[in-house]
């Protein structure tokens, strides 16, 4: 697929990320492959997949466009998002349509800032369509200009530079949206379809949701604590009636 056409497949739909790792229940390329034919099935129009393996098989089962990651922590760097160039050339012979790298201003595994490796990953794969994942405007402004062909709010929340919030940076969403010349993708703490159809309403590219729909130990999870918050809430009242 050509980069336009890549871009018009995604637009105004949802991404959905299939990744699992190494201490998670659904780990494995198989699995995450079935996650994504899954996704195609209810209409994804994309996949985010973290690892060469994963990839392969997803691209095998599916025939969405693929923004591909490699996710890597390296001692020394607070950077996990496909943090080196052997990283990028991974995920890009795995067959990624789209590689997603951490551009924020972080300093990368052997130095420099997500904005210089933004800038090399185009010089190295001129052909490669690179995916700025970012916390803050200021970065998605700066990866913007460095060369990304889109930028995502994935990290907001994520890093010291960026407030922690309960839901979508929907703020963060309209800023980018609304001043840079590339496609923003909302990522990030994305619950309901009404909060991704309210990051489209603010000029989104395309919405990527992945735990609230692929990760059913973390919607157990969050069921289950408001179960027991319910059951703690009538335990006090009766307390107090007592």
């Amino acid at each position: 697929m050509t980069e336009e056409s890549i871009l018009q497949k995604i637009r105004g739909g949802l991404i959905v990320s299939c990744q699992a790792l190494e201490n998670e229940p659904l780990y494995g390329a198989d699995i995450m492959a079935r996650m994504a034919v899954a996704a195609e099935r209810g209409g994804a129009v994309g996949i985010r997949a973290n690892g060469g393996s994963d990839i392969r098989e997803i691209k095998r089962t599916t025939h969405l466009p693929v923004i591909g990651l490699c996710k890597r922590w390296i001692p020394g760097s607070e950077v996990y998002i496909t943090p080196t160039l052997e990283d990028v050339e991974e995920v890009l012979q795995a067959g990624a349509d789209m590689v997603a790298v951490d551009a924020t201003q972080r300093v990368r595994p052997g130095g420099g800032l997500g904005t210089d490796f933004v800038a090399t990953v185009k010089q190295r794969f001129p052909r490669a369509l690179v995916v700025a994942d970012v916390a803050t405007y200021q970065e998605g402004v700066l990866a913007a200009e460095a060369g990304a062909d889109i930028v995502a709010t994935t990290l907001s929340g994520y890093t010291s530079d960026s407030a922690w919030q309960d839901g979508p940076d929907f703020s963060l969403v309209a800023s980018l949206s609304q001043s840079l010349p590339v496609p923003v993708i909302a990522e990030g703490h994305i619950r309901t379809p009404r909060q991704a159809a309210e990051c489209l309403r603010l000029g989104a590219w395309a919405v990527v949701v992945g735990s609230a729909i692929t990760r059913p130990q973390e919607i157990t999870q969050s069921f289950v604590t408001s179960l027991r918050q319910y059951l703690q809430a009538q335990a006090a009242e009766g307390e107090q009636r007592a």
